[in-house]
């Protein structure tokens, strides 16, 4: 099984990065004190980098509404991940807690402002691709949603054999394959698009994979994804 970039991806989006850490045999139970600390840490952290500019107009956020509207979405009405954790802090909301491993991208999330998300492996069927979703893709229940819908054609999606797992890039996944604190195996990603360049994304995933390793144990492994290396093994 493998994570995949696919060639459509890089004639659109020529400088994507992935920063991608590979997780086997991993505790992802409880609730660690330390945790929602860094997590604290890291909200302040990203509140104090925006200021009082706009979250639209910032560097790291303008990317992704830009890529958005290519293919099709509104970036007010679907948010990048990052934008969507931003909106709700300058809310006055404080980002709650799910389980650890996500506690802890969350944490890389906000203190670099770039999307993360993850997958349980387990719950995979053949590899994964980031892709251009095509017509007649298969409806899917999102998280949070009761009724299945399917991607429309052009937006990015990841997907597997069974169909789409995260929609609009990195908008929202499907409840499917969402990390829970039964995970023993998964990956994590963590997206770049300029000015974000490939030593920022090597640094937050290197800070990831030391949070896995003292938290959750098991054997972490990362790579950099990018148009010359454009996959990575996952099992």
């Amino acid at each position: 099984m493998n994570l995949r970039i696919e060639p459509e991806i890089f004639e659109q989006y020529p400088e994507v990065i992935l920063g991608v850490a590979v997780l086997h045999g991993i505790n992802n139970a409880g609730n660690d004190a330390e945790i929602t600390d860094l997590l604290r840490d890291a909200e302040r952290t990203a509140l104090e980098s925006v200021g009082d500019m706009p979250i639209a107009e910032h560097p790291f956020i303008v990317p992704w509404r830009e890529a958005y509207r290519k293919f099709g979405a509104k970036p007010k009405d679907y948010p990048s991940s990052i934008e969507n954790l931003m909106r709700r802090m300058l809310k006055g909301e404080q980002i709650r807690h799910i389980n650890t491993l996500v506690d802890m991208y969350n944490v890389i999330s906000l203190k670099h402002l770039v999307p993360v998300g993850g997958e349980d492996i387990d719950k995979m069927d053949g590899d994964v691709l980031l892709t251009i979703a095509q017509e007649h893709e298969e409806p899917v229940v999102l998280l949070g949603e009761k009724e299945a819908r399917p991607p429309y054609p052009k937006e990015v999606i990841y997907k597997d054999n069974k169909g789409t797992i995260c929609r609009r890039w990195n908008w929202k996944e499907v409840d499917r394959t969402k990390l829970t604190e039964e995970t023993k195996n998964c990956f994590i990603v963590i997206e770049g698009l300029p000015p974000v360049d490939k030593n920022k994304v090597e640094k937050a995933i290197g800070e990831l994979a030391t949070l896995v390793q003292k938290y959750c144990g098991g054997e972490v492994k990362t790579a950099i994804l990018d148009k010359t290396n454009p996959q990575v093994q996952l099992s």
